[in-house]
């Protein structure tokens, strides 16, 4: 019984909404950080929570939050364009630390190494 999911029924072939989400955000994930560097105070964090995003291990409720967040992080439009100075992040980190407060210390110390690890090798391709 344990290995019974309970979610949405697959054909063969398809993805979850989930998985969509995630293959959209390690697609766009890097380039959008590069940019926003400067403008997120807490890079070390989403970096960290985009490595808690990817880990099969993370509960499905907790991928789920930081892949919607991280989502919304990537997407070429949103309510304040992120080519705006100063302000064109404050949406995106404003949904990031409303999701940081949502999944509470579910990050863990391994996905902050390997943001670490990232972050020096000055971020991947």
């Amino acid at each position: 019984m344990d290995d019974i999911k309970i979610g949405e029924i697959l054909l063969p072939g398809e993805e979850s909404e989930q998985e969509a989400k995630a293959r959209k955000v390690q697609r766009r994930f890097w380039p959008t950080l590069k940019r926003a560097m400067r403008q997120v105070p807490f890079s070390r964090d989403v970096v960290a929570a985009y490595y808690c995003a990817m880990d099969p291990t993370t509960p499905l409720r907790t991928r789920g939050i930081l892949l919607g967040a991280l989502a919304y992080f990537v997407m070429p439009f949103d309510f304040i364009p992120d080519v705006l100075a100063m302000v064109g992040f404050s949406d995106d980190i404003a949904v990031l630390t409303a999701a940081f407060a949502a999944i509470s210390g579910q990050i863990k110390e391994k996905h902050y190494i390997k943001a670490d690890e990232a972050l020096q090798d000055k971020l991947p391709d």
